[in-house]
């Protein structure tokens, strides 16, 4: 059995920022499980490996038999979270928040013994507030603490609109806190601001405070961003074996050790090791990439998924070979006109892209080929047949279908 030294290090022995060590030390001494608050607004439907780093720390939780609060967001979401933005987001439609919510748990499941968490929707207890309670939450905070958020603070000097609305998330998300007792807030370094405003809403209702945890944000295959699937960076935890695997194989070489620290259980002792034998040329970045992406796929699809996916990309990327087991897309005949269709249309359908304006793009970028030849007009109208492949980047290939 762990110390409670041993489980401090084990529970947050990577993390960024902890509020404050030696009170989560403390509290691991209580004769009881602490109540681990992780909270997640649906404003997409799937979630990413960024998500993943925050929740498998809460596994370990978990695993030392504490108990897992899972907040969906679902009133949160209706403001939307400021942290990050240099702009007010779009509220979103109650619609809207209840078709992302309904996958994230089972979603989330993939990470954390879903059935051993509690699952929450925060309009539980912030629709009970009332404006009585809204004004008296609002008045345990200053606007010269509000501003002292870095986001804030830019978009002041910017002269960027903030809506007084905004003003309330960090205070709302604070009131979970109250509302499900929290010991510990578990999150990325964007949610510091957040979890610390949760420290102080908890002491002015008369609550020991929580300890914040935050992690490093992940790096998107970008290089650059976050990982955001509104960016377009993203990997998620549901994509096919395949192309998670090759989104992955798709980062840079200098994203190696980041991506081993965060995603990989050897954590920053193998995002060690990993850099050192790279910068002397003792392992080559492309298996690395391999071992990687390979641990990863396995982790969400299994040992079996991830050989194959493995395979799957040696023959199409190393070779230069179609993949043997390509998705079909049924074209109805009637849809055509004169045996044609939209180009920007047919990337859609074949799923190589989520929007017009992405298919657009990869179109000019030269992205997308119909049987090897490379289309680059974005009005075209091109003829199509039962047995044609439309390749999409390296990664999207499908086999169209007459019907």
């Amino acid at each position: 059995m762990m110390t409670p030294e041993e489980q401090l290090d084990y529970l947050v022995g990577d993390a960024s920022e902890v509020h404050s060590r030696e009170e989560l030390l403390q509290k691991l001494t209580l004769d009881r499980p602490l109540r681990i608050k992780y909270g997640a607004d649906p404003s997409a439907p799937d979630l990413h490996l960024g998500h993943s780093v925050p929740m498998q720390r809460l596994r370990r939780f978990q695993e030392l038999g504490h108990q897992v609060i899972f907040i969906i967001g679902d009133f949160t979401g209706r403001i939307g979270d400021p942290s990050g933005r240099s702009r007010t987001r779009p509220m979103l439609s109650e619609e809207e928040i209840e078709r992302n919510a309904a996958t994230f748990a089972e979603q989330a499941g993939k990470i954390l013994d879903i059935e051993a968490c509690e699952i929450l929707y925060n309009s539980e207890w912030l629709e009970e507030l009332g404006t009585e309670g809204i004004l008296g939450l609002a008045s345990q905070y200053t606007v010269a603490r509000m501003l002292e958020r870095d986001d804030f603070g830019k978009r002041m000097a910017n002269e960027t609109p903030i809506s007084i609305v905004e003003f309330l998330y960090p205070l709302m998300q604070a009131y979970d806190s109250v509302a499900v007792r929290a010991d510990v807030e578990v999150g990325g370094t964007d949610q510091l601001f957040n979890f610390l405003v949760g420290r102080d809403i908890m002491r002015a209702y008369g609550m020991d405070p929580q300890v914040a945890a935050t992690w490093t944000l992940l790096v998107g295959t970008d290089g650059t961003e976050k990982m955001s699937k509104s960016l377009g960076n993203y990997v998620g935890i549901t994509e096919p074996p395949v192309e998670m695997f090759g989104k992955l194989m798709s980062i840079s070489d200098e994203l190696l050790p980041h991506y081993w620290a965060l995603l990989t259980d050897e954590g920053f002792e193998g995002a060690d090791r990993i850099d050192e034998a790279l910068r002397h040329d003792e392992l080559h970045p492309m298996d690395a990439k391999k071992d990687l992406a390979g641990r990863i796929v396995e982790r969400y699809h299994g040992a079996e998924a991830a050989r194959q996916a493995r395979q799957e990309f040696e023959q199409v990327f190393s070779r230069g070979e179609k993949p043997t087991d390509m998705p079909e897309v049924e074209m109805p005949r009637c849809d055509l006109e004169d045996g044609r269709i939209w180009i920007v249309r047919l990337v859609r359908d074949c799923g190589g892209a989520s929007s017009n304006a992405e298919a657009r793009r990869l179109i000019r970028q030269g992205a997308v080929r119909v049987n090897d030849e490379k289309i680059q007009d974005e009005t075209e109208n091109i003829a199509i047949s039962d047995g044609d492949i439309v390749q999409v980047g390296k990664r999207t290939f499908a086999k169209v279908s007459m019907s």
